[in-house]
């Protein structure tokens, strides 16, 4: 059962849903912030915002199976009462190694405690930010209790309870988000235990990047009053929104720049009519049947970004520091780029074969430098690259490859192979049947036709 109601303060939808546990008494609250409406203070509207004294502060945390990801924080960030200041940011999350299934994490409160309830906080624009773990809990007591079980172990078989099972994924749902998970007993206390034992599942695998960003993990016991992040405290800023329909009216576009007020003037002068015109040209350029490319788009910019901009589902997110750099150059361009990405949808088809990186990032690049912008040509290869050129080579580089393909092959090739990879059809083989040569031979003559070319216009030059 779930139920939607408006959160009035931050003008977001939340979904609340109460889950049915293993444990009987146990009442598993979920809320979720859309990232349109992230606030840093992690306030919700069920479950309190990440405390800074809670029985976790204090208590050890131990990786018992799984590996951390490189780019990932410490232990330490899940329990020092501080929470992410952007919705992405590793450096202020803990997450398992991209490619694995997560891992086990458990908590030591040093002894055995009253449990009131547990928390757990994560964000992430995309699939990185729902939560799926069981979670275990003892009191470190039983004669066969194993401290450290790793998979395929069952803990429920050493000396562990299964209190609650949480998975906040919802199809209908944009993945990413602002999470906060409460997992209590409405009568009384979850029971009085010493460790917890969190068994964390990826939460998607058609891609390496599935591992949830987790924030916090609180643990309230019966006998503290939690004192809630300083952040939390803080008032939200004003929201600064701009809303409008594409040029043929058929979609609803949002610009927001609350985090970067500065931007406003551009994005409304220079972006707005850019994505107005282009979405709904986009749209067009990658048909494929069946398909409805989304109604809505969002263009949010944050600071902190580590890229120019990313986009889960609809949204786009931009790094406010790097527009700021850029307004006069790539900026604009580069959400267009985003925009090809947000109608691309090759998710849409899980389980089948994988879209290469290259064409993924390739065929936006193409729709940028060759159809967008093509006066500044920015795509093209300078000669000092071309002994090192690769068709998959990605972005510029396979923009180039592409509209090489198109004008001497099919005109129509973009469209084909990103009908086959958002249906789950694309095979290397698209390129022998639509060309009549594989996708290396196709590099090989390309990259010989531009060898020729820098030949051909150096000689020019020397007669000069």
């Amino acid at each position: 059962m779930s139920l939607l109601w408006c959160r009035h303060t931050v003008l977001t939808l939340v979904l609340s849903i109460g889950l049915l546990a293993v444990h009987a008494e146990v009442r598993v609250r979920v809320d979720k912030i859309p990232l349109d409406d992230f606030d840093p203070g992690f306030r919700f509207p069920t479950i309190p915002s990440p405390a800074q004294n809670d029985a976790a502060t204090t208590a050890k945390f131990e990786i018992v199976d799984g590996r951390p990801d490189p780019n990932s924080s410490r232990l330490e960030t899940l329990h020092d009462g501080l929470a992410p200041d952007a919705p992405d940011s590793p450096a202020q999350n803990f997450f398992f190694a991209a490619g694995t299934d997560g891992g086990r994490l458990r908590i030591d409160l040093g002894k055995i405690l009253p449990i009131k309830e547990i928390n757990t906080y994560s964000i992430h624009p995309g699939s990185r930010g729902p939560q799926a773990y069981r979670l275990f809990a003892s009191s470190g007591s039983g004669t066969n209790f194993n401290a450290t079980p790793s998979r395929p172990l069952d803990p429920s078989t050493c000396g562990w309870q299964l209190m609650a099972t949480v998975d906040t994924r919802r199809e209908a749902d944009e993945p990413g988000g602002q999470f906060g998970v409460s997992i209590s007993d409405p009568n009384q206390s979850l029971g009085t235990f010493r460790y917890l034992l969190f068994d964390i599942s990826q939460t998607e695998s058609s891609d390496p990047f599935g591992n949830t960003f987790f924030s916090e993990i609180d643990v309230v016991d019966t006998t503290t009053s939690p004192h809630v992040i300083e952040a939390a405290k803080a008032p939200l800023p004003k929201r600064i929104r701009s809303e409008f329909k594409t040029v043929d009216g058929k979609n609803q576009i949002t610009i927001d720049t609350t985090a970067a007020p500065d931007l406003t003037e551009w994005a409304d002068k220079v972006l707005k009519p850019v994505v107005q015109t282009w979405y709904p040209k986009i749209i067009t350029l990658l048909p494929s049947e069946g398909f409805f490319a989304p109604e809505s788009v969002s263009i949010v910019f944050r600071p902190g970004i580590n890229v120019p901009a990313f986009t889960s589902g609809h949204r786009i997110t931009c790094s406010a520091d790097w527009f700021r750099e850029n307004l006069q150059g790539e900026a604009a361009g580069s959400v267009v780029h985003e925009l090809v990405h947000v109608v691309q949808q090759y998710r849409r088809a899980r389980g089948s074969a994988r879209v290469p990186g290259w064409l993924v990032e390739g065929i936006p690049d193409y729709i940028r430098w060759y159809l967008y912008e093509p006066e500044t040509r920015g795509a093209e290869i300078p000669s000092r690259n071309l002994s090192q050129a690769r068709f998959d080579a990605s972005y510029r580089v396979s923009a180039n490859f592409l509209n090489w393909v198109v004008s001497n092959y099919d005109r129509d090739l973009v469209r084909k192979i990103n009908a086959a990879a958002r249906d789950g059809h694309y095979r290397e083989s698209i390129w022998q049947n639509l060309t009549g040569r594989t996708v290396q031979e196709l590099g090989t003559e390309w990259k010989r036709a531009l060898e020729k070319m820098a030949d051909t216009n150096s000689a020019a030059r020397s007669d000069k």
